[in-house]
């Protein structure tokens, strides 16, 4: 795999996560969207709503990697704090700000909706943070130093995303090719895998097994490299270790 492509980290913050009333989607997301433009995800991490807590992770994330994304938190709830947070972690003020203001103003006054003083609180950024668009809902998102704040809600956040990438680095595209083998279990190919793996240090393999209830047992093997020539080779030594036990597998991107 290519060492030199950007990294990325996912910060998934809100009680309603964690308690498992919301299920993530935010985070599939995100990987295979920065996947495709060569921004590798190398940690995601999901935190609940106290401050100290967002600090923490972001102080540590915007350190260890090219970008951070979050997502949830800055809503007009007394427990939306992520934009409060990341402006702590960075030692920034922040405050109702007036291009942030005047979008909201715009967007509500088109929907002859009142801007309320907890939707104004959508319009609180960061000290010196650039603004992230938000064409789905109106209330922006925003970007301070290295770290993207989104929104939770799915929508929201692909639509933010995708205004996002094309500011951000690239590197070589990372792809993926997998392998699906009914009636092997990921005990009986740990030791051909490893040693496939050792033969090509610069391909990322992965095994990933179906539920323990599945009628019949199978593996999705996978290989990932930014060089397709590379992964090409690394697919057919795949299928050759698993010829080598008496099966076959099914390929897929």
């Amino acid at each position: 795999m290519n060492t030199s492509n950007p990294t990325a980290a996912v910060l998934v913050i809100g009680d309603e996560i964690l308690s498992g009333r919301t299920h993530d989607t935010n985070m599939r997301h995100i990987a295979t969207t920065l996947g495709l433009i060569g921004v590798v995800v190398k940690e995601a991490r999901t935190v609940c709503d106290e401050q100290r807590h967002i600090v923490k992770a972001v102080r540590e994330l915007s350190a260890a990697y090219t970008y951070v994304f979050t997502t949830g938190g800055i809503g007009p709830t007394h427990d939306d704090i992520t934009a409060d947070a990341v402006a702590a972690a960075f030692g920034r003020s922040i405050d109702v700000r007036d291009d942030a203001r005047a979008i909201l103003k715009a967007w509500y006054d088109a929907k002859g909706v009142e801007l309320t003083e907890p939707r104004l609180r959508m319009a609180r950024i960061p000290e010196g943070a650039e603004l992230i668009e938000n064409r789905v809902s109106g209330a922006p998102g925003f970007r301070l130093e290295n770290v993207h704040v989104m929104a939770g809600v799915p929508r929201i956040m692909q639509a933010m995303l995708d205004t996002i990438i094309p500011t951000l680095k690239q590197g070589a595209r990372i792809h993926a090719v997998s392998l699906h083998v009914e009636g092997l279990k990921e005990g009986d190919v740990a030791g051909p895998l490893k040693k496939v793996a050792q033969a090509m240090p610069n391909i990322a393999f992965g095994s990933y097994p179906g539920p323990v209830d599945a009628p019949v047992p199978f593996v999705n093997l996978v290989a990932r490299s930014t060089d397709e020539a590379a992964l090409a080779n690394a697919v057919i030594a795949l299928e050759d270790m698993v010829a080598e036990m008496g099966l076959t597998g099914g390929r897929s991107t």
